[in-house]
């Protein structure tokens, strides 16, 4: 067996290629594609620069003196699916949020577009299993999948020029924390203490791609104690 026909392998240049599975926004196909970028990371190692995984495509990046393109495209088509599937195991990783309306501005607003009392948007969205999808927008800023559908809000038609470190927001279908200040339109609807990306550290992003991720509830009182700023 090989992989199957419904993933395709496209060049990128002469140093990179493409692995594109069906067009989709959902855990099953981004699931595959961490296992793709897993296998491959365990078994194609000399000559892989990178592997920069996204929703539903596999972007490998390689040393052109060492692969060409089709040589590298049949050594990755030739991959047992079976194989390829038991490569990835994803991490879980556990966020404190705070959920006060004092960092999270939009909470009461998402709350009326809902229909839910803010109470019940924070038991929603705190007990969700959510998955990074990619790393994107900037360094250390996950897209998140697994938002209750009860949950979703368009973006602020006019984005904030300053989203504070922590934040934790809603874009459409999905749920994501800033690691750092900068602009942004997502619902803030909460805050994180922790640090999500540091340049000092290796890896620098707290959260990797294909983790699993929970939010974990706590009041302001705990949300200063653990360092969080307002």
């Amino acid at each position: 067996m090989a992989l199957p026909a419904d993933i395709r392998i496209d060049a990128l240049g002469d140093s990179a290629l493409v692995l594109r599975l069906p067009a989709a926004i959902d855990e099953a196909t981004n699931e595959r594609v961490h296992a793709l970028a897993a296998w491959i990371a365990a078994n194609i190692r000399h000559g892989i620069l990178d592997l920069v995984p996204a929703y539903h495509t596999l972007t490998v990046h390689y040393h052109p003196w060492r692969y060409g393109f089709e040589e590298l495209a049949e050594r990755i088509r030739a991959a047992e699916p079976e194989t390829v599937q038991a490569a990835f195991r994803a991490r879980t990783v556990s966020i404190p949020v705070c959920y006060d309306p004092r960092l999270g501005p939009d909470l009461p607003a998402l709350a009326a577009h809902c229909r839910l009392s803010e109470d019940e948007v924070v038991r929603r969205h705190s007990g969700a299993d959510y998955r990074v999808f990619f790393l994107g927008f900037k360094p250390g800023f996950a897209y998140l999948g697994g938002l209750h559908a009860s949950l979703y809000m368009p973006r602020h038609d006019t984005p904030r020029l300053r989203v504070p470190a922590g934040a934790v927001g809603i874009g459409g279908a999905q749920t994501g924390i800033y690691p750092d200040s900068s602009p942004g339109g997502w619902q803030l609807i909460g805050r994180t203490p922790l640090r999500l990306f540091d340049p000092e550290q290796t890896p620098p992003s707290l959260l990797q791609a294909g983790d699993h991720v929970r939010f974990e509830p706590i009041d302001f009182d705990a949300y200063r104690e653990l360092g969080g700023q307002c």
